[in-house]
């Protein structure tokens, strides 16, 4: 059953392996305008697509049914599964993103974005932990939708995982170049909770990266790459909060 304005595109296939959604993946377009992006995603020369589009007002489109396999996370992996698309749904918002001065996300497109997102969590039964950025799932790729998109408010209407985390309340701050146990620890961590990581004591480019990601989505004031003492109370949080 549609809800939306039917916008399709050509670009779709079946869910490999007879699998059904159970992750939620928000972008942001990166283009200049939601009809450019629409149109974009609708040409079979492009190769993406998305089930949703949510221009700057607010308005939704749906281009990809629910069940098919929208071309949306491209080169991708969470939970150690590299097709995320067989196992997701792909909310396109427009927004043109860092090349194009990174606007706010306007009020209007966020209540329609949470009202969308909800409806799709519901009718799924997509756990919080699995609401994700597309930087989640394609991190040092991928960027979005970046650290002004509210990913706070959405998890208070429930959408989403968030946890508050501040000061040094998980322990000294872990950086490019550290090792040892504590690095080796916190690089679990960062894999138990979804992430594709290497194994390793070594606090290596990869794992800043990585930190990025998470700081992006769910420590947002401070994108650096250091997994100071907030950073990693917030990941500990999130397991917890996760795996209750």
């Amino acid at each position: 059953m549609r809800r939306y304005p039917w916008r399709p595109s050509p670009n779709f296939g079946e869910r490999r392996g007879g699998r059904v959604p159970d992750l939620l993946i928000l972008h942001y377009t990166g283009m200049a305008s939601a009809g450019a992006a629409c149109r974009w995603l609708c040409d079979e020369s492009s190769g993406v697509s998305c089930h949703y589009l949510v221009d700057e007002a607010g308005a939704v489109a749906q281009l990809v049914d629910e069940d098919m396999r929208a071309w949306h996370a491209g080169v991708s992996s969470w939970e150690g599964e590299r097709d995320v698309n067989s196992r997701s749904i792909g909310i396109e918002i427009h927004n043109p993103g860092a090349e194009g001065g990174y606007p706010d996300f306007p009020p209007a497109q966020m209540a329609a974005v949470e009202t969308l997102a909800r409806d799709i969590i519901e009718r799924h039964r997509i756990a919080p932990r699995h609401v994700l950025a597309h930087s989640d799932v394609a991190p040092g790729r991928k960027i979005d939708p970046g650290e002004k998109f509210d990913w706070k408010g959405l998890a208070a209407a429930g959408v989403g995982l968030w946890v508050e985390a501040s000061g040094e309340a998980g322990g000294p701050a872990l950086r490019p170049g550290d090792e040892g146990e504590a690095v080796k620890s916190f690089k679990a961590d960062l894999e138990r909770f979804g992430y594709r990581i290497g194994p390793g004591a070594t606090y290596d480019e990869a794992t800043r990266i990585v930190v990025m990601a998470l700081q992006r989505h769910f420590r947002p004031g401070l994108v650096d790459g250091i997994a100071d003492g907030a950073t990693r109370a917030v990941l500990a949080g999130l397991l917890a909060a996760s795996e209750a």
